[in-house]
């Protein structure tokens, strides 16, 4: 992937919420993988939480972090499956002012390399809301890798190109 050194990197703030009806700090591999992952690229993790599995107690999460100016990216990790207590997408729907259905795409595509159909089982997604990314990866560590590594570290440097979504930030509440 194409990383221009001539650019100066932008660290950027991000808040990383795991949503699990059974997890805690002590015991979220997913979400230390990503934490050591956000750190290790040169950005700053402001915030960490857990959230149970329900849409109401992700939408506070959510709504205070992209309320607040200090956070960029919230990157959620867990709820994206099929089954009834799996909620983090219809969150996401509710605070959303748009979509970024290609995230999701392509998390799939590549997610396919690695477990075959099984992808199809994953409802990964991003958007924007009030000026924040957010973007919803599955609760494997597999999954949190996939996506951090062949999606995100990229697309969150404001050194790649032929663009990046950091570049984009100063713009995302324009009319």
């Amino acid at each position: 992937m194409p990383i221009d050194e001539s650019r100066v990197f932008t660290p950027i703030q991000i808040a990383l919420l795991t949503i699990s009806d059974t997890r805690t700090l002590a015991d979220d591999r997913s979400g230390d993988t990503l934490a050591e992952r956000v750190t290790a690229a040169g950005h700053v993790l402001k915030a960490r939480e857990i959230s149970k599995d329900s849409v109401e107690t992700i939408l506070g999460h959510l709504h205070r972090w992209i309320d607040d100016p200090q956070i960029d990216v919230i990157l959620t990790t867990g709820g994206t499956g099929v089954t009834g207590r799996d909620v983090t997408p219809e969150a996401l729907e509710k605070v959303q002012d748009k979509a970024i259905p290609g995230f999701g795409e392509l998390f799939r595509w590549l997610s396919f390399q690695s477990i075959g159909t099984s992808t199809i089982q994953s409802r990964a997604c991003a958007c924007v809301a009030r000026g924040t990314y957010i973007f919803a990866l599955p609760g494997s560590t597999g999954a949190v890798k996939d996506g951090w590594d062949q999606i995100l570290v990229h697309q969150l440097d404001s050194r790649f190109r032929p663009c990046n979504f950091v570049e984009l930030m100063p713009r995302l509440l324009e009319k």
